[in-house]
């Protein structure tokens, strides 16, 4: 898949889940299995901002990390989303979550050029965390693998959604469009820290 295709395959997304932002949470329509999966994710700030700072770290590196770091976000979460629809403790699970965002904004704010491994286990470490909340608040009635390809889904859309505008920006004159990627970086980061401190 080129950069074009992968921007647009981006815009695509993020006009997708406008709406899922606007209703998540809501209690309208149904609220198990796949619906639901696709919904929790996009109902709190903390798993969004994460989620689209793993595409744009993604992106910034460039290569085979557009995907592979995507993936083994998912693949990670996935595994933590085991763990806690199986009732296997996890510590410090808001913690981590908290600092995901915190960390992966400060990658992008510092264009952090780690290599494809070292960035896979990265964001793979706090994948978990996330995964294992989206399985652990699974509502008793609702379907195990439909509910996680319904979080699955979602957080792929909002990777692909960071990778898109990494992409769209990588087209731009080159200081201006590191200062853009990296000033949302270092919102990302303080927004982490308002997390972290209980002020967001």
């Amino acid at each position: 898949m080129n950069t074009k295709s992968l921007v647009r395959f981006a815009a695509v997304a993020a006009f997708a889940l406008a709406p899922g932002l606007a209703d998540a949470h809501t209690g309208l329509g149904h609220v198990d299995g796949f619906a639901h999966g696709f919904a929790h994710p996009l109902g709190g700030l903390d798993h969004v901002l994460a989620m689209v700072m793993v595409g744009l770290f993604a992106a910034q590196l460039g290569g085979r990390a557009r995907w592979l770091v995507p993936a083994s976000f998912l693949a990670a979460m996935v595994a933590g989303g085991a763990l806690g629809f199986a009732g296997v403790g996890v510590p410090f699970v808001e913690l981590g979550i908290g600092l995901s965002i915190v960390v992966l904004g400060g990658v992008v704010a510092f264009n952090l050029q780690a290599g494809v491994t070292v960035a896979m286990a990265l964001v793979g470490f706090f994948a978990v965390f996330h995964g294992y909340a989206h399985g652990a608040e699974m509502p008793e009635s609702a379907s195990g693998l439909a509910y996680g390809a319904g979080f699955a889904l979602a957080t792929a859309l909002l990777h692909a959604a960071g990778l898109g505008v990494g992409l769209a920006l990588d087209g731009k004159a080159g200081a201006r469009r590191a200062m853009v990627v990296r000033s949302i970086g270092a919102l990302v980061a303080f927004a982490g820290i308002g997390v972290v401190t209980g002020l967001v």
